[in-house]
């Protein structure tokens, strides 16, 4: 296993650094410094061939003009947050309006744009990298000084975990996901409309047309929002279901875990024969399909389109400062905030 680095481009006079972790099974991970990027993760097809399955760009210039989150840790707090505001202990914060009139993954300098302090880790079985940021107090808006510790790890059975851990000062919120695009085609063969996702959710935040969850939970039953038998993702993108027309046709909600604790989600392409394992601690995962990539630019060589990938957004309940009964994402002085994802890749496919 090894870890290789190169300079990537340069961000307010500082190095951007794309690191690429390798196992001994020839599975890569490559991200950079700069919000915890990742730009490429390379694993083999049923037929062993090893190829890129997620969306990136090749030039730094095109994450800082271009880039919809691609592969970044998103935060202090993943998702929208109506008004751009929100109130704690009787005091109101106002936070960077960034998506008026709210606010989105943290704001205009969110986790996602800024220089993270890198550590390289050499394990027995495993590599990795420790990343590190301190959000100061009143950064976009935010109360406290919040410490921020991210760990991506790759061992030697293709399985790749982040591990997220904050603590601060003041009495603050914290969610923090990954946005990584998954395209199990192989380096954008195909659209995402035919990966089939199962996973046990019986309820999903209903949305209103700000994006935003209306506080509403709605039973999956019956509608395009069920993965608990798994169907293709194409099935929300053709349907005439409000709720996946609202969202641009196709899919960007919080499917909320049956059970408590230990979730596991099931992303299958079966041309390409590979499966993606996601293992998560967070209620819930925002699952986006991509409904607005369409733009003139390219992504990695392919002319950008929508539906080109589908986000595992792992995370608390959005907007959950705002809506009393949704877990709460307070984090106080001496507690710690503490989430794991882990993605695992086989090379075989579930059935529908």
């Amino acid at each position: 296993m090894k870890i290789i680095d190169k300079l990537f481009g340069h961000y307010n006079d500082e190095s951007v650094i794309e690191y690429t972790l390798v196992n001994d099974s020839g599975m890569s991970v490559s991200c950079l410094n700069y919000g915890c990027t990742i730009t490429k993760i390379l694993v083999p097809d049923r037929n062993g061939k090893n190829e890129n399955v997620v969306l990136g760009f090749e030039n730094f210039d095109d994450y800082l003009d271009l880039s919809p989150y691609f592969g970044a840790v998103v935060g202090r707090v993943a998702g929208r947050i109506k008004h751009a505001e929100f109130e704690l202990d009787g005091e109101v914060y106002r936070l960077t309006a960034n998506e008026v009139p709210n606010h989105l993954h943290g704001g205009k300098k969110g986790f996602n744009s800024v220089i993270w302090k890198t550590e390289c880790i050499e394990a027995e079985n495993a590599v990795g990298l420790k990343f590190f940021y301190h959000s100061p107090n009143g950064e976009e808006g935010y109360p406290g000084n919040l410490d921020t510790t991210i760990i991506y790890l790759l061992n030697n059975q293709n399985e790749l975990t982040i591990t997220y851990e904050a603590r601060t000062d003041q009495k603050t919120i914290v969610n923090l996901t990954n946005h990584s695009y998954f395209n199990l085609s192989g380096d954008l063969k195909r659209d995402c409309s035919e990966h089939i996702l199962q996973l046990e959710s019986e309820r999903f935040l209903e949305l209103g047309l700000d994006k935003i969850p209306t506080g509403k939970m709605i039973d999956s039953s019956n509608t395009p929002f069920d993965f608990k038998h798994g169907h293709y993702l194409k099935s929300g993108m053709k349907s005439s279901h409000p709720q996946n027309v609202l969202a641009g046709n196709g899919y960007d909600h919080p499917l909320l875990f049956t059970k408590k604790g230990e979730n596991t989600v099931v992303l299958s392409e079966k041309e390409s024969g590979r499966t993606l394992l996601v293992t998560t601690d967070q209620p819930c995962v925002v699952l986006y399909t991509g409904n607005h990539l369409e733009g003139p630019y390219s992504i990695s060589g392919v002319r950008a389109r929508n539906h080109l990938g589908v986000c595992l957004e792992t995370q608390g309940l959005p907007d959950a400062i705002n809506q009393p009964n949704f877990p709460s994402i307070v984090l106080n002085p001496k507690e710690v905030y503490s989430a794991t994802t882990k993605y695992r890749f086989f090379s075989n496919t579930i059935g529908v």
